[in-house]
Formats: C-alpha cells, structure tokens, sequence
C-alpha cells in the first residue's frame, strides 16, 4: 500500500521507517501514542482521491487528519491509514461575496487571520490552534455563537471524498443529505477537502468582559451568573469557568494559580458604547479579584487561551448539555472542581441559545439546538503518572453531572472508549438518519471505524 501510495500522491508517503514517523503521528493531546502503519500527507484534493481509492482497495483501518486538535486524538489510528490533510493550508476570502473557501487542514487561527484583514468573521473555536475541519463537521461552539451560530452553521457548502474516490460538492441545494449529515455529525462522511464559509462583519476590535472572583464565592457567582443568562441579549455570549488565575503578566503576581471564578462574555458586533452597555451585567457579581474586561483584537481574542493548552500535554474532556443549571448542579460542580487533581483541570460551562436555537431542531445533524447550557469536565496535566487519577476525577465528575444531563457533544466526549457510551446521547433522534447516509455514501464501510470514534 505504502508503494503504491508513493506511486501515485504528489504529498509525502510516512511509513514506521520513515525518519520524520515519530513527529507526524503526534498530535496535541499527548496521551495519545498510536502508531499507524502509513501516513499519506496528501497535498490536494487529488492526492485525496488517490489515497481514498488505494484505500478501498487494501482496506486499512482508515482515519482523517486536520488539525490534529482533537482530544480523543481520532487522527490518528494503530496499525492502519492515516489520510493527513495537514499541509493542505490554502484559504481565499471573497469579501465583496462575504465567503471563504480554506482546506481541511487550516486551523482556526490560520483562517481568522485572513478574514479579519476584511473585518470579517465565520464562528470558530476558542483555541486559534484548533482545525477548522473537526470542529465544524462536529458543530463548533465559539466565543460568538449566540451571534453567529455554531461554525456548521457558517459553513455554505464542502468538497468531499467519498467511499467510493467520487469528488463531491454538498450544500443544501447539492447532496443536501450529505451536508445535512455534515453540519454536527460529519464523522464517517467522507475526507472534507475544502469548506465554504459564510462571513459576517465582526472585528477587528471586539469588546469583552472577563471578572475573575474569588472561588470562596463560587456557588453565588454562579447562581447570579446563571440568572443573568436569562437576559442577555442574542449579541452577548456568556461563559464560566471554574479555573486558575493565569499566570499573566497583566495579572498581579500573588494571584496567579490561585482558584477562582472567571466569568467572560463577548459581544458580537462592533465594540463601542453599545457593546460596554450590553455586558455590563456580566461584571456584575458581586466583589471581584480582577477586572480585565475591555477591547481587544478579535484574532486576539482567539488565541488567548491557546497558551493555556500547549502541544504535548495530556487531555481528557467529557460534556454535558443541560436545559437548566439548578441551584443542585451547580453545588455539584463546584464540589467537584474543588476535588481537581492538578491546577490545569478545569469546568467550563457554556450558553447556548440565540442563533444557535434559531436554527431548527432536525435541520443539521447537530441534536441539541434547544439546549442552554453546555457543561465541559477538562481534564489537564503533564506527568504520565497521573493518568489515572486525572482521568478517573473527569470521568467521576461528568457521572456526577449526569443526572442533569439532556445529552453529549461529541467534540468533547472523551476517549474512544466513551464512544459507544455516548452515541446515543451524542446524536439523540438524528442517530438512525446518520446511519443511514453514511452507508448510502460508504456502502462497504471504508469510514465506519471513523463514524464510530468520539
């Protein structure tokens, strides 16, 4: 396969001999340590459709690289094929036509870069290292998405490799069963080359709020935070985190590490008065440690985080969406971060609502539109003798949390033995439609192990 592949792809073959095996099967979350037996980093769509079809023919276990940012580290695989699009960055923004083509292998940052010279943006992620591709075919939360949608809803049509090596266009007029499946549940459609996205003006200055409190008041910073939620307006998108004070120059040093509450919000339009107005009640908690909200580039904003989460260090994540936030659940959290393992564990909890809901429930193979609230247990740490206990209090909390669960996303749903745990919750009713697309496009099954995977 390996020879064949070099025959025929214009990108570079890696096999277990190859000196550069080692560097191109790691991918951010360090836990992850497979070994596939070929990488084929393809350098276009073409390479694509040859590996694709040398796939079908030798029938590997299959996984797709982009930006190799996921936690359950699903691009890479033991013993078989890794389809690598991570040298496919090409990207081109329209912006009289407000759309953006980028390949599969762009990250988010990457991407931003480019619209933001237009003041443009599509919704991303949160972390600039992300791939755009990942977290768009999983549905794609973002700092603006009660604004602007879930990244899938940004996405206007993708160029997609099926099973059977066919280059296909899907949007909703084109395949529109296949972009269906695309928008939240993409595992297992195919190897997305390239994604359109819509743009919208946003940038390049943004307003924020972000208050750290003190975590001895984490119960009632929560309970008026969560109270709060009820108003803010579809322009405001308010996030929580049970966390550390960073170690940032801007933050005195006395207070870094030390516990905390930081409640951020961003405004999703122009920053000025209007803005400063609308998240005012998000720096309205009561007594606060810090108060670092104002503006700040929105290609700032986007990477701010991305530090906090270096290439190589260990990952767990587990989530919850949830109709309500309850004065139990939030004991129960607090609780729970309290019994973290190391300072680099984390809660996030994440509103929904606004134009995320706006779009209708069976309209995108994303399951949870009526949803208000996301809970993310993240689990963070750098020494492998941690393992264990860094995962076993993720996975305890998200048990604890479960109660009060309406479902799962599948971009934060843990490692690939959670999988089957979780795909119902995961997928809710659109289960069956999305298996029944992925074998009408995959007949033979060539993905089915990638669809399978968290």
């Amino acid at each position: 396969m390996a020879d064949e592949l070099r025959a025929r792809l214009n990108g570079e073959v890696i096999d277990r001999a190859h000196p550069a095996y080692d560097g191109a099967r790691a991918v951010w979350n360090g836990l992850i340590d497979r070994r596939p037996a070929v990488i084929a980093r393809c350098s276009g769509t073409a390479d694509v459709v040859e590996t694709v079809r040398i796939a079908q023919k030798y029938r590997p276990v299959v996984s797709i690289r982009g930006g190799g940012h996921q936690v359950a580290g699903s691009a890479v695989c033991d013993d078989g094929l890794v389809i690598d699009l991570s040298g496919m960055k090409g990207v081109h923004v329209d912006p009289a036509a407000r759309i953006a083509r980028a390949q599969g292998g762009v990250t988010w940052g990457e991407l931003d870069r480019e619209t933001q010279l237009h003041a443009l943006a599509t919704p991303g992620g949160e972390i600039s290292a992300t791939g755009i591709a990942g977290l768009t075919l999983g549905g794609g939360f973002g700092f603006v998405m009660r604004t602007l949608g879930l990244s899938c809803d940004g996405m206007r049509s993708i160029t997609v490799v099926t099973a059977d090596g066919t280059v296909r266009v899907a949007s909703r007029d084109e395949e529109p069963e296949l972009f269906w499946a695309a928008r939240g549940g993409g595992r297992g459609i195919g190897v997305v080359t390239s994604f359109d996205y819509g743009l919208q003006p946003l940038g390049p200055e943004v307003d924020c709020a972000l208050v750290i409190h003190p975590f001895d008041r984490a119960e009632a910073v929560l309970r008026a935070w969560r109270d709060a939620t009820e108003s803010a307006p579809d322009t405001v998108t308010p996030e929580l985190l049970l966390w550390t004070v960073p170690a940032d120059p801007e933050v005195p040093p006395e207070l870094h590490d030390v516990n905390c509450v930081m409640v951020s919000a961003v405004y999703g339009g122009p920053a000025g008065a209007e803005a400063k107005a609308a998240l005012a009640p998000q720096r309205d908690f009561g007594p606060a440690l810090l108060d670092l909200s104002g503006s700040l580039s929105y290609v700032e904003l986007q990477s701010a985080n991305t530090w906090r989460f270096p290439d190589g260090d260990r990952y767990f994540m587990k989530s919850h969406f949830m109709d309500e936030l309850n004065d139990e659940a939030i004991s129960v959290l607090v609780d729970w971060y309290s019994r973290r393992p190391t300072p680099d564990c984390l809660i996030v909890v994440r509103t929904l609502g606004g134009a995320v809901a706006r779009v209708g429930p069976d309209d995108s193979a994303f399951a949870h539109r009526s949803a208000r609230f996301n809970v993310s247990i993240d689990a963070g740490w750098q020494n492998p003798a941690l393992d264990d206990e860094a995962i076993g209090w993720a996975r305890s909390a998200w048990d604890a949390v479960k109660p009060f669960s309406s479902g799962s996303y599948v971009n934060f749903a843990g490692l690939g033995e959670d999988a089957g745990e979780l795909r119902s919750a995961v997928y809710g009713s659109h289960e069956e439609r999305l298996e029944r697309i992925r074998a009408a496009y995959d007949p033979e099954g060539l993905f089915a192990p990638a669809a399978r995977r968290p």
